[in-house]
């Protein structure tokens, strides 16, 4: 399943330091250019439209000397931003180890997080306990975490996620599984979307019969492509960057035509491809995958639709030069900012950004340096860039056209114009009236 299973891989190695407390929060003070204390931008947002946030990781801003803790929480924001934490795993510890035997310390902490830093609070139902996935109850196997429930369990699971929902009634966007995590069909080389739907419509009934007022989305499929002239691309989603697996089609036509309701679709995906990690024809060019997988799915399914997690940097855990630490971070975080700027354009309702997050050192993409090190807790720039984006560019946006060169990439409203220098010189420029001077892969704010 080529990037599949080495994503799953990586993060479950990420997700194996379960039982640390780990908390996240986006900072209202992440905004570039001097835009600390600038007031946000007063746009009501539709419930099932939360915009830009964050995914909750292992490591975060709660742990190592209390100076670089401090500087971390500084940075957290009472802004109403999404927080998403898993329910089990990346943080969390086993939610129910034995049937109706329950532990949310952890989780508990997490929520509490997420409420005192103004959060819109996310939950993603994910992972089961070990008796659900034919352990031995009241054990925990870590290395199992990515496995899903037996289908005799299925229920199971569902009354769990309504324990969930009423122990946490302030939480009301729920995520239902995970990258279809353990749904994998070997025999029919092709996803279990079957056996996930089934899952997904008792969990959907449990959480409407709790509250109705909850919201609840999948399939969260990984939305991943090939090359534009692999026979495995479905012809229906394709463009300059390739063309969506068929598999990952087929899955999600299944559960939109199968789903017992849905108040937004999920997924997740990378701007490179499945097998080989190639972005196509070139790094940014590839980022308008997001623009049209996301304009393709709010034709086939008519809800809004969320980006659980999206990617830009080709890995290199298969030993070629790259991955995360294979791009300088300005090259990367300018990557980063035109993805979002796809997105945005495509009219995603909501995205969360995967935090790498480190305990300390470098941390390569993160929103902060890791605070276990001396000097840690300061801000960098995908978190500046991240911050920003959030409060200029919220769903339901109106963008204004700004031509720009070849050579840059620009977003703009009323309000603010993002530009991004997406070549490895600088670049001088008129863009919307003024003359810019852009360093190699600069990302650059605008007040118009």
């Amino acid at each position: 399943m080529g990037r599949v299973d080495r994503v799953r891989k990586r993060r479950l190695t990420a997700a194996l330091g379960a039982c640390g407390l780990v908390v996240l929060a986006l900072p209202s003070a992440l905004g570039g250019g001097g835009g600390r204390g600038v007031p946000p931008k007063a746009r009501r947002q539709p419930a099932a439209e939360p915009g830009w946030g964050v995914t909750h990781t292992r490591y975060t801003a709660d742990h190592g000397p209390a100076a670089a803790t401090r500087r971390a929480a500084g940075l957290l924001s009472a802004r109403s931003l999404p927080q998403n934490q898993h329910i089990m795993g990346w943080g969390a510890e086993n939610p129910e180890p034995s049937p109706g035997h329950y532990d949310f310390a952890a989780l508990d902490e997490r929520v509490a997080l997420m409420r005192s830093t103004g959060a819109t609070p996310v939950l993603t139902l994910c992972g089961a306990p070990d008796w659900m996935k034919g352990g031995r109850a009241g054990h925990t196997d870590w290395s199992r975490l990515e496995t899903a429930p037996d289908r005799r369990h299925y229920a199971d699971f569902a009354r769990l996620a309504g324990v969930v929902a009423r122990r946490y009634p302030d939480v009301r966007h729920f995520l239902v599984w995970n990258e279809l995590k353990g749904f994998w069909n070997d025999d029919r080389n092709r996803w279990d979307h079957e056996g996930y739907t089934e899952l997904y419509n008792l969990v959907y009934a449990e959480l409407k019969r709790r509250d109705p007022r909850n919201l609840v989305g999948g399939p969260y499929v990984v939305m991943d492509h090939e090359p534009p002239d692999d026979e495995d691309g479905s012809p229906e989603v394709r463009g300059a960057w390739g063309a969506l697996d068929r598999r990952a089609v087929d899955a999600l036509r299944y559960w939109n035509a199968h789903k017992a309701g849905a108040d937004f679709v999920v997924v997740d995906g990378a701007s490179y491809t499945r097998e080989g990690h190639r972005t196509v024809p070139d790094e940014f060019t590839a980022t308008g995958k997001f623009a049209d997988v996301t304009r393709w799915l709010t034709g086939v399914t008519g809800l809004p639709v969320w980006w659980a997690e999206w990617y830009v940097e080709p890995p290199a855990d298969d030993g070629r030069p790259g991955g995360r630490d294979g791009w300088s971070e300005r090259h990367r975080t300018a990557v980063q900012a035109v993805a979002m700027m796809r997105l945005a354009e495509g009219g995603a309702s909501a995205a969360l950004y995967w935090n790498p997050q480190r305990p300390g050192g470098d941390c390569p993409g993160c929103l902060w340096r890791g605070t276990h090190g001396d000097g840690g807790g300061g801000e960098l720039p995908m978190g500046r860039l991240l911050g920003r984006f959030a409060r200029e560019f919220p769903p339901g946006t109106a963008f204004r056209p700004v031509a720009a060169p070849a050579g840059l990439q620009v977003l703009a409203d009323d309000d603010a114009v993002l530009v991004v220098n997406t070549r490895r010189w600088p670049v001088a420029a008129r863009v919307d009236g003024r003359t810019l001077g852009l360093a190699p892969y600069e990302v650059r704010w605008l007040a118009r």
